[in-house]
């Protein structure tokens, strides 16, 4: 429990019995004798009745859940075009698609690998799914390279090499390097040595300081992040629970 959820309870705590008119019950001109046993019984009474703190706790959590997805919901409105239509963001699925997931991804982040396979499940298995990714290094230079690599691939030879790249790259395990992107061209029929230089150019920074950008105007500093209709999905969720929210922006 954060300090700050301790401290909100506690003003919760104390503030139950205080339900009564302000004029009917004066806590400043209480003696100390008075304010003494005042916390007496507010002690007895918590501890007699445990279940308040967590119902206290839910409701709590439950307003900064809504106030957190009141907020995301109006940051993807004001950030819609560059969020859904930026016009160099690989676009996958079905283009067409009733409904649009975008993915915020770092090549090298633990839980962007685990998420990888359960999305391809989902936009493969539903076919009406508009998947958009955001390339957003974050966790270093190995991070860096890997899109810098995947966006030059994108610009030198276009989206259906992004794709075999990009999948190439979320499942690999080594060090990526320029030896080891440079294998990586070749073995998918690339000219490497266009996309290694490729790399350095100022349209592929571009990418990646538009995208830092669009997520420092969202509020989003952790990957995986999904945006699915007006709502952000800040980390993984397994296959099911992402097949539901799908379900329930199509319901809406």
């Amino acid at each position: 429990m954060t300090r700050m959820t301790a401290a909100a309870l506690m003003a919760l705590g104390l503030a139950a019995p205080l339900a009564a008119p302000a004029q009917a019950f004066d806590l400043t001109d209480m003696t100390a004798a008075d304010r003494e046993a005042f916390r007496a019984e507010v002690r007895s009474y918590l501890m007699d009745n445990p279940e308040v703190l967590m119902e206290a706790i839910g409701v709590l959590e439950q307003r900064q859940a809504d106030a957190q997805a009141q907020n995301d919901e109006t940051l993807v409105k004001v950030n819609a075009k560059d969020i859904f239509e930026d016009g160099y963001s690989w676009v996958g699925g079905n283009p067409e698609g009733d409904v649009t997931l975008v993915e915020f991804t770092d090549y090298r982040c633990t839980y962007c690998r685990k998420a990888y396979s359960e999305v391809t499940q989902l936009v493969e298995g539903d076919g009406n799914i508009r998947f958009v990714v955001k390339e957003f290094p974050i966790l270093g230079d190995q991070s860096v390279l890997s899109s810098r690599f995947a966006i030059a691939v994108q610009q030198v030879a276009g989206d259906a090499a992004y794709a075999k790249v990009h999948d190439a790259l979320i499942t690999f395990r080594g060090n990526v390097t320029d030896d080891s992107l440079k294998r990586l061209a070749e073995e998918n029929g690339l000219d490497a040595a266009a996309v290694l230089e490729r790399m350095k150019a100022p349209e592929v920074e571009k990418v990646i300081s538009e995208n830092h950008a669009l997520a420092q105007r969202l509020q989003i500093s952790g990957t995986p992040t999904f945006i699915l209709g007006d709502q952000m999905i800040r980390g993984y969720v397994p296959l099911d629970g992402m097949k539901q929210l799908v379900a329930d922006v199509r319901a809406d």
